[in-house]
């Protein structure tokens, strides 16, 4: 059996569409109809027109499909795909920290959960997260979470009193000032790109030009003259970016960098996603409401 065809002539059947975040394998950035960062996928999760969305991702992004539409079925292929950086912070913990500061307003990172999203008054992607700190008034304390990298980053750009959850990603933790300088000693004619989730802002805010998200690498690496470039972030980006700039190379910061939750989806689970519309991803009503409003303000705000 060709298991691509398979799963193409599947996803006509069951109109569906194949949205596959940048940090999954090769093969499946390659089978999907959409590749993007965190903010892109929200956005074509609203605007599509099929039924069934196959979210190759991992649990916070598909139950973010699930709630920006709730009329449709969202299917996650493996249930295990979490999130390291998600799971730093529940709404419990959220609640307590809220009441530890009353009147603050929350900014949580998309990468968190529903429940988590639900106690929030913003949301974020690290594309605009500077500018969604920046419309809030200059007035209101902001309780940032979970990821204290990305805040500080925030906080450096902005200058606002921020507090930061201690979260952090285990994929962007590992990268380190060291590596940096060494890769930058070893590859001095290359740009540098690095995620503002990465562990290693000492060194990165030296050259805070190339501070940039996901989707802000993808932009860069077109747009520059440069034809070597040093990439700071988890490693299947690297397939993106050489696709889409075949003349050009591109080096991993840290080539350890990879996260296997990402890396949990292949294509057979897609298949069987496909078949047996497994694993269906659903939000309660309630917590889908509240967490809409967060998540709303996060797409009104531009990159």
């Amino acid at each position: 059996m060709d298991i691509v065809a398979e799963i193409k002539r599947l996803a006509r059947q069951r109109n569906a569409v194949i949205l596959a975040h940048t940090y999954q394998l090769p093969e499946v950035q390659d089978i999907a109809d959409v590749v993007g960062d965190s903010l892109s996928l929200s956005q074509r999760a609203v605007s599509t027109k099929a039924d069934v969305i196959v979210f190759c991702g991992v649990h916070f992004m598909a139950e973010t499909a699930a709630i920006l539409s709730p009329e449709k079925t969202v299917l996650l292929p493996d249930l295990g795909a979490g999130c390291s950086l998600a799971s730093t912070i529940d709404a419990d913990q959220l609640r307590a920290w809220k009441r530890e500061h009353p009147g603050a307003l929350v900014v949580s990172y998309v990468n968190t959960s529903a429940a988590v999203k639900a106690e929030s008054d913003y949301c974020c992607t690290s594309s605009n997260a500077v500018n969604v700190v920046s419309s809030i008034p200059r007035d209101k304390e902001i309780l940032f979470l979970p990821d204290m990298y990305l805040g500080q980053f925030v906080r450096e750009r902005t200058g606002r009193k921020i507090h930061l959850w201690p979260g952090s990603c285990h994929v962007h933790f590992k990268i380190h000032d060291e590596d940096i300088e060494a890769q930058k000693k070893a590859h001095p004619d290359a740009e540098f790109l690095v995620h503002p989730e990465c562990g290693c802002l000492s060194s990165a805010l030296k050259h805070a030009d190339t501070i940039v998200s996901t989707g802000g690498m993808i932009r860069r690496a077109k747009e520059s003259p440069k034809k070597k470039f040093l990439v700071a972030t988890e490693t299947g980006i690297l397939h993106t970016l050489q696709k889409q700039n075949p003349e050009k190379t591109f080096l991993p910061v840290v080539r350890t960098a990879q996260c296997e939750f990402m890396k949990m989806i292949t294509l057979e689970k897609i298949l069987w996603s496909l078949e047996d519309l497994q694993h269906r991803i659903t939000v309660p009503r309630d917590v889908a409401q509240k967490a809409r409003r967060a998540i709303d303000r996060m797409m009104e705000v531009t990159a």
